[in-house]
């Protein structure tokens, strides 16, 4: 076997892919049920922490922001005492519903 000196190697191509970056915007494990919630209307902090018993505060603080970062929800903070938060849905955030509602005719049907 012969080798060429002159080989140099390619970068790697990186090819954008759409998929990619909805999964990027969706975040984590979390964000498929707290979108879920936010499907159904506005929810306070509170009221997501009551319907994903599973998720830890700390992590619904993480999963709230990602999405508020990516636009797919908006938070409102109202001058109460205690304070309020709301979260509800973009524009944005309400066009994933009809992905998710894919995602769960497929589970539905093949697990």
């Amino acid at each position: 076997m012969t080798t060429n000196s002159n080989y140099i190697p390619k970068e790697p191509v990186y090819i954008e892919c759409n998929i990619e970056k909805t999964v990027d915007v969706l975040g984590g494990k979390w964000a498929f049920l707290v979108l879920r919630e936010l499907f159904n209307g506005t929810k306070r902090f509170g009221e997501l922490q009551r319907c994903i018993p599973a998720v830890s505060p700390r992590a619904l603080t993480s999963t709230l922001r990602h999405l508020e970062e990516k636009g797919v929800l908006e938070r409102h903070v109202y001058a109460t005492v205690p304070v309020t938060v709301e979260y509800t849905l973009t524009p944005k955030g309400e066009d994933l519903h009809k992905i998710i509602k894919e995602m769960k005719l497929w589970a539905a049907k093949w697990t």
